[in-house]
C-alpha cells in the first residue's frame, strides 16, 4: 500500500527570498491560487513578522485559500514573530505556526552566542507558546545536517514533549548526499516513532551540491512524511528542492518508492510558467520536467527511436505535466470563449464579467495589431491589465514619452503623472535606455543606479511582446522592475519605473513602521 507524502510549498516564503523574485500581494494571491489548483497540502505564505506588507499577504492568502489549503508561515522562536504568525493565519481553517531554530554547533556559537542548553530551552519556550495560540506546531531544526546527532535528537525529543506535531530536518545549506541524509532521517523517524508516533516528520533540501532533489527522494525512502520544496527550485543560493522533480520521481518510480501525492501533476507546467512570468526569472530549458527542453527531441535516434514507440525515450508523457502537443494559436476573430480557454490556461483567474470585457477589448485590439496572438501574449495582456488596476499617489505612471536616437545625442523627453500632477523633462544619454532612464531619474528625483537590464523576447513574429527586466539600487538596497509591451523601448521606461515604486513602496513602509513604533 503506497504512503502519501505531504507536500509543502514554500515557493512564497523561501523562494521569495531570491534577489529580484519579489512579488507584491496580489501576485501573490494569483500565484497561491494556482498552488490551489495544483492542489498542493500546504502554502507557506511568508514571513509575516518580517514587515507589514509581508503580514498583509499572508493574511490574503490565509483569507482567499485557507478554506480548501493547510496555510502556515515562518516565525524565529521568539515570541513576536510567532504572535505575527498566528494573527496572520488564524482565519484559515486549519493553520499551523512553523518555528525555526538552529542546532549545528556553528549556528549555535555563532549565530545565537549561547550555549546549547539555552538555546534548545529557547526551543521549548517558544514551542510552549506557539502552542496556547495553535493546536499544530511545526519545529525546524535548521541545518540539521552539520548537527551533531545527539544534541540534534535531544532536541526533537524536547519540542515534541512541549506539544510540536511537526518536526522538519533541513539541509539548510545543501551540505548533505543522499545515502548519509537517508540514513539521518531513518535514525531519527525510528526514534520519533517510539516517542510519539503522531509526530509527521519532514524534510527541507538545498540544492548548493545540486543534490536537493536527490536527498528529499532518499529521505522519503526512509521514512520522511512530509517534505517542503518551491516552483522550479525557486530559493536562496542554488535553490530549494524543485517541487515537480519529487512529484515525478515519485509517480514514475512508483514501485520504487510506494509513495504518491495529492499533487495535480497536469498543473506543474501551468504554475511553473506563472511563476516565471510573474517573477521574470527564467528556468533553464534543459531543467528536468519544466524546462522547454524536458520533452524535445533533436537526435535523429532518438527521433526514429519516438516516432517507432514513445516508450523508447520518454519515461511519462509530456501531457501528464501539462504540456500540450498543441497550442491554440488566437486572432481577432477568436470569440470570447477561445480567449476564456487561454486566460485560464496561463494560470489567471477570470475576474467578474466587467474585467473580462475590458480583457476582452483589449485582447481584440492586441490581435488587431499582431494578427497572431500566443500564451505569452495573453499572460502579457493580463498582467499588463491587473497592474493598471492598482493605484496609488504616491507611485509614478508613465504618462508619454519620445526617443531619439543618433550617433551625436540621443536624447529622451518624458512626462510622468503622480497622483494629480504631471512631470516632464528631457535629457542626452550615452544611447536611447541611457537617455530614456536619466531623465525618469532627474523627474523622481532619486538618486538610483541601474545594476542590471535584461531584453526578452517572450513571443513570435515581428510585433513580438518584449519582456524587460532590471535591477536599481537605492539606499543600499536592490530593487527589481518588470515590464512587458510590444513597444521595447516602452517596456523599459515601465520596469524602471516599476524598480522606483517598489523602492518607494518600501520606504514609505519603512516610514509608517518606524512612526508607529516611536508612538
Amino acid at each position: 500500500m503506497n504512503r502519501n507524502i505531504i507536500v509543502l510549498d514554500t515557493t512564497l516564503r523561501d523562494g521569495e527570498q531570491v534577489p529580484g523574485a519579489k512579488l507584491n500581494v496580489q501576485q501573490k494571491i494569483e500565484f497561491a491560487q494556482q498552488l490551489k489548483r495544483l492542489q498542493v497540502d500546504i502554502i507557506e505564505a511568508g514571513f509575516p513578522a518580517s514587515s507589514k506588507g509581508d503580514f498583509q499577504a499572508v493574511q490574503e492568502i490565509a483569507r482567499a485559500m485557507g478554506d480548501t489549503v493547510t496555510i502556515t508561515a515562518l516565525a524565529r522562536a521568539v515570541k513576536s514573530d510567532i504572535e505575527a504568525v498566528y494573527e496572520s493565519i488564524k482565519i484559515a481553517q486549519n493553520p499551523f505556526i512553523h518555528i525555526v531554530l538552529g542546532t549545528s554547533n556553528i549556528h549555535v556559537e555563532k549565530k545565537f552566542n549561547r550555549s546549547k542548553d539555552a538555546v534548545l530551552e529557547m526551543g521549548v519556550e517558544a514551542v510552549k507558546y506557539a502552542k496556547t495560540l495553535l493546536p499544530h506546531v511545526q519545529y525546524s531544526t535548521e541545518d540539521a545536517s552539520r548537527s551533531d546527532f545527539e544534541y540534534l535528537w535531544k532536541t526533537i525529543e524536547a519540542v515534541v514533549k512541549a506539544g510540536a506535531t511537526m518536526i522538519n530536518v533541513p539541509d539548510t545549506v545543501g551540505y548533505a548526499v543522499p545515502e548519509e541524509f537517508g540514513e539521518l532521517i531513518r535514525k531519527i523517524n525510528e526514534r520519533l516513532k517510539n516517542l510519539n508516533d503522531k509526530v509527521i516528520l519532514s524534510v527541507h533540501c538545498h540544492n548548493d551540491l545540486g543534490l536537493a532533489t536527490a536527498n528529499t527522494l532518499s529521505a522519503i525512502k526512509n521514512g520522511a512524511e512530509k517534505v517542503e520544496c518551491t516552483i522550479n527550485g525557486l530559493g536562496e543560493r542554488a535553490g530549494n528542492t524543485s517541487l515537480e522533480e519529487v512529484v515525478m520521481g515519485l509517480k514514475v518510480r512508483e514501485n520504487y518508492y510506494h509513495c504518491s501525492t495529492r499533487i495535480q501533476t497536469t498543473e506543474l507546467v501551468r504554475t511553473s510558467r506563472l511563476l516565471t512570468h510573474l517573477t521574470g526569472l527564467d528556468v533553464q530549458v534543459n531543467k528536468a520536467i519544466t524546462g522547454e527542453n524536458a520533452f524535445a527531441h533533436s537526435s535523429g535516434i532518438h527521433q526514429d527511436g519516438l516516432l517507432k514507440d514513445k516508450n523508447v525515450y520518454e519515461i511519462m508523457s509530456p501531457e501528464e505535466v501539462g504540456v500540450e502537443s498543441m497550442e491554440l494559436i488566437l486572432t481577432a476573430r477568436s470569440g470570447r470563449h477561445a480567449f476564456k480557454n487561454a486566460v485560464e490556461k496561463m494560470g489567471f483567474e477570470i475576474g467578474d464579467a466587467n474585467e473580462f470585457e475590458q480583457l476582452f477589448a483589449k485582447f481584440i485590439a492586441l490581435a488587431d495589431l499582431k494578427k497572431e496572438v500566443y500564451d505569452h501574449d495573453v499572460f502579457y495582456l493580463v498582467a499588463g491589465h491587473r497592474a493598471e488596476a492598482v493605484s496609488d499617489s504616491r507611485l509614478y505612471e508613465l504618462e508619454s514619452f519620445q526617443v531619439v536616437t543618433n550617433d551625436l545625442s540621443p536624447t529622451a523627453t518624458v512626462a510622468l503623472k503622480r497622483g494629480g500632477e504631471v512631470l516632464k523633462g528631457s535629457e542626452v544619454g550615452d544611447g536611447p535606455i541611457d537617455a530614456l532612464y536619466g531623465v525618469i531619474k532627474s523627474l523622481s528625483g532619486l538618486d538610483v543606479s541601474l545594476k542590471h537590464y535584461k531584453i526578452n523576447s517572450i513571443s513570435r513574429g515581428k510585433e513580438a511582446v518584449g519582456r524587460v527586466n532590471i535591477q536599481i539600487e537605492y539606499g543600499g538596497k536592490t530593487y527589481s522592475g518588470r515590464a512587458m509591451d510590444t513597444d521595447i523601448i516602452k517596456a523599459s521606461a515601465i520596469a524602471f519605473l516599476n524598480g522606483i515604486n517598489a523602492a518607494l513602496l518600501e520606504k514609505t513602509q519603512e516610514s509608517m513602521e518606524e512612526g508607529a513604533r516611536a508612538k
